[in-house]
């Protein structure tokens, strides 16, 4: 098969390249990056031409739309891999300790030395 045939796609990705290259089109792009874009974009979202084979996993998407559907994401960093500091800061007997609006509270020095002096 020479590079290029497109004989190994399903009526689908072919109807799926058109259609992405007559918007690359419209967009002002020459025909031949067009084409390119476009085959580029099918081979992206569904890896490529046929299939052979059974129990093949479905093509992974990573395009946006896929993104925006997906309900819920995990954390950037499980649990395990943070940092001990990042744990320590994140203790809740660190924060039941000093509650987040809690002032220290205010001593003054010249009240201290004024109050010895008063005893001698």
């Amino acid at each position: 098969m020479p590079r290029g045939d497109k004989s190994s796609y399903t009526d689908k990705q072919k109807r799926q390249a058109e259609h992405i290259e007559e918007s690359y089109e419209a967009r002002g792009l020459p025909k031949e990056t067009a084409e390119a874009r476009a085959w580029a974009t099918v081979n992206k979202e569904s890896g490529g031409g046929k299939k052979s084979g059974s129990g093949r996993a479905k093509a992974r998407v990573s395009s946006s739309k896929a993104k925006a559907k997906s309900p819920t994401r995990p954390a950037a960093k499980p649990k395990a891999r943070r940092s001990a500091s990042s744990a320590k800061k994140a203790s809740p007997a660190r924060r039941a300790r000093k509650p987040a609006g809690a002032a220290k509270p205010k001593t003054s020095a010249v009240r201290r030395t004024s109050r010895t002096r008063a005893k001698s």
